[in-house]
Parts: C-alpha cells; sequence; structure tokens
C-alpha cells in the first residue's frame, strides 16, 4: 500500500485540530432563569443564593402585572431559592416592608431569607460534564402565590412541576395568615409547621429523618391540590424529572 503522502496527513491535522477547537473552544450556552409574573398585581421577585455562591438581581425586584425579567445564571454552578413577595410599599418613613415574604425590609434582598409562608422555587443547576438541573416548588413554608417552573429545550424527563391553584381563597381557618394579624384579610396560607410550631410537624429532633417525619392533615390539604410539590421536609412530588441541558428555566407566578 503507497504511504499517505505529507500534504495528505497536514490536511488530516488541519481538520482534527479544527475539530478539536470548535469542540472545547465554543463557549457554553448560557442557562437563563426567567420570572414571570401573570398575576393580576404586582409582585416583588426575591432570589437567594445557597452559602457561597453570587445572588442573582441584588436578590430582588419588582415585576409588575404580564411582564418577565431574565437573568443569566453562573457559568459553572447555581443552586437557590425564588418566592415572591406580595402587597410591598414604602412606608411614611422611606421603610420598605411586605405583607408576605419579606426579607428584612429591603427590595433587594442581597443573600436575605424571606418570611414564611411563601411558595418557593427551589434550584440546582449545573454547566459542563455534570449539566443536569434539579428544579422544584416547596409548599414547606407555606403558600402565597401560585407558582410552577418550566424548562425549555431540556433533553430527557423535563415536566412543568408546582401549583397553579390559589390555596388563599380555600386556606383551612387554623392556616391562615391574615395581615393585620387576627383580624385582617388572609393573604396567605401557613404550613402546619409554621401554624404550631410542633417537633412532628416542622420535622424536627426526633422526627428529622424519612422514618419519623410523614405527612399531616395540614400537608394533606398541599398535596390533594399540588401533587406535583414538596409539601413536608421529606415529601416526594407526583412527577420527578432528569432534566439535562435546558435552555432556559420559567418561574411563572399566577400560571
Amino acid at each position: 500500500m503507497a504511504a499517505a503522502s505529507s500534504s495528505s496527513i497536514n490536511v488530516l491535522w488541519i481538520s482534527l485540530f479544527s475539530f478539536l477547537v470548535l469542540t472545547f473552544s465554543t463557549p457554553t450556552q448560557a442557562l437563563i432563569l426567567t420570572v414571570v409574573n401573570n398575576c393580576n398585581y404586582t409582585v416583588w421577585p426575591a432570589i437567594q443564593a445557597n452559602a457561597g455562591l453570587p445572588v442573582l438581581a441584588g436578590g430582588g425586584f419588582v415585576l409588575h402585572t404580564l411582564t418577565h425579567f431574565s437573568i443569566p445564571f453562573p457559568d459553572t454552578h447555581w443552586s437557590g431559592r425564588v418566592w415572591a413577595r406580595t402587597g410591598c410599599a414604602y412606608t411614611a418613613g422611606n421603610q420598605f416592608s411586605c405583607v408576605t415574604g419579606d426579607c428584612g425590609g429591603r427590595l433587594q434582598c442581597n443573600g436575605a431569607g424571606g418570611l414564611a409562608p411563601a411558595t418557593l422555587a427551589q434550584f440546582e443547576v449545573h454547566h459542563g460534564n455534570n449539566d443536569f438541573s434539579s428544579y422544584g416548588v416547596s409548599l414547606v413554608d407555606g403558600f402565597n402565590v401560585p407558582m410552577t417552573v418550566t424548562p425549555h429545550e431540556g433533553k430527557g424527563v423535563c415536566p412543568v412541576v408546582g401549583c397553579r391553584t390559589d390555596l388563599v381563597a380555600t386556606c383551612p381557618p387554623p392556616l391562615q395568615h391574615r395581615v393585620p394579624m387576627g383580624h385582617g384579610p388572609v393573604v396567605a396560607c401557613k404550613s402546619g409547621c409554621e401554624a404550631f410550631h410542633t417537633d412532628e410537624l416542622c420535622c424536627r429532633n426526633q422526627y428529622n429523618n424519612p422514618q419519623t417525619c410523614k405527612g399531616s392533615v395540614y400537608s394533606t390539604f398541599f398535596k390533594h391540590a399540588c401533587p406535583a410539590t414538596f409539601t413536608f421536609a421529606h415529601d416526594t412530588p407526583s412527577l420527578m424529572h432528569q432534566c439535562s441541558s435546558p435552555r432556559e428555566l420559567k418561574v411563572i407566578f399566577c400560571h
């Protein structure tokens, strides 16, 4: 067999080099977090990163009805939570506060968590070799606004999860969160833990494991209405997922 010419070998090396450059040098498309307000009222989304991770969008902003706001996730990985604050306003002393989900009286939460009860979207997103993204909606801290998480262009099992039902309207009396306290209108629905603060309902101490942390009559109220959510600490939603390489994750209020 005739040996390959040096020019043929050079062409092969150039082709291989071009392939490697395209494969390893092309930047990965950014994963986008988009927050959508489909409610007929203004909400003030809040974002809290897990410890040591960057705060996105200052941790909070205003979002008027039928508008949206998009934020790129960091290039490597990010985990944290998103929720809606409602009834926010500046007082006469220029102090910012919210009726639900307040994060210490500030517009930009800047790493601070929010007050329960509040519906939470939870994320753990990755880029690179381990690019599976975990997402879910939790009612473990109660409910204030209908919320879903919708992935776009993902591979694998990528369901829409969350709670579309307005549970404020049907909240049982023991769980009703009223503002002003006790006699105002119902603005949110507490979890059993938030309402009664017992170790059993909060899955604390001897109840802090899958064997002893069980659902209650209160978590069952949430679960019946919204099975694709977490309703107590060791709960399992009806819809599981293993979603790879989504292009966008949408948090939609009042979907």
